[in-house]
């Protein structure tokens, strides 16, 4: 990365991650101890970003196991390849996010935004996702076994070759979702075929 790049945020215009401050404790200092935490080393603290603003950060690689982020603005930010499993994201805008590759095993997602995200080859093995809105997000690859999708919209949503097996679509809304390539439950019947067979 040049110098041009590193000043300004590259020409995907992200922020860095090292000028970005919640409740008047620098972002890096948090996860810092955040990590010190996950490791079990002295001077460890679990991260609370609880309403955080994280808009259009590069938060590439983080390790945001266990995190709380509650309510928290991640929309545009970059969270490829980051660790997030187990993190609480209820409620967390993450609209336009780039999640590419990332390991959210068991996270919370309830009520979260994440329409229009990049989420191609994301890990989402039993995380509850409860009215969660993935409209129109790229989700290619991504696996969904053991997930709660009670009530999440995926309408216009990019879901080729995407892992449903053990997940209880009852309650999901996958109207006009191309299917033909998804691995889907045994004996689950996409919408558009129960219209079709009518």
């Amino acid at each position: 990365m040049g110098l041009l790049s590193k000043l300004f945020g590259g020409a995907s215009g992200l922020r860095s991650a090292s000028s970005a401050r919640h409740n008047g404790k620098r972002l890096a200092s948090i996860l810092e101890a955040h990590g010190k935490f996950h490791r079990g080393e002295a001077g460890g603290q679990q991260a609370d970003l609880s309403g955080a603003d994280l808009a259009r950060l590069d938060l590439r690689g983080a390790n945001l196991t266990d995190a709380i982020l509650k309510g928290a603005r991640l929309e545009g930010a970059s969270l490829q390849r980051a660790k997030l499993v187990r993190a609480d994201f209820e409620r967390a805008n993450l609209r336009e996010a780039d999640l590419r590759n990332t390991d959210m095993t068991e996270a919370k997602l309830p009520f979260a935004d994440l329409t229009g995200a990049q989420a191609s080859g994301v890990e989402f093995f039993r995380c509850d996702m409860r009215e969660a809105r993935f409209e129109r997000a790229n989700l290619r690859n991504a696996n969904f076994r053991g997930s709660n999708v009670q009530g999440a919209k995926f309408s216009g949503a990019d879901m080729g070759v995407t892992v449903l097996r053990e997940t209880d679509l009852s309650g999901a809304d996958l109207t006009g979702v191309d299917l033909t390539t998804t691995l889907l439950p045994k004996g689950y019947v996409p919408p558009n075929q129960k219209t079709a067979h009518a």
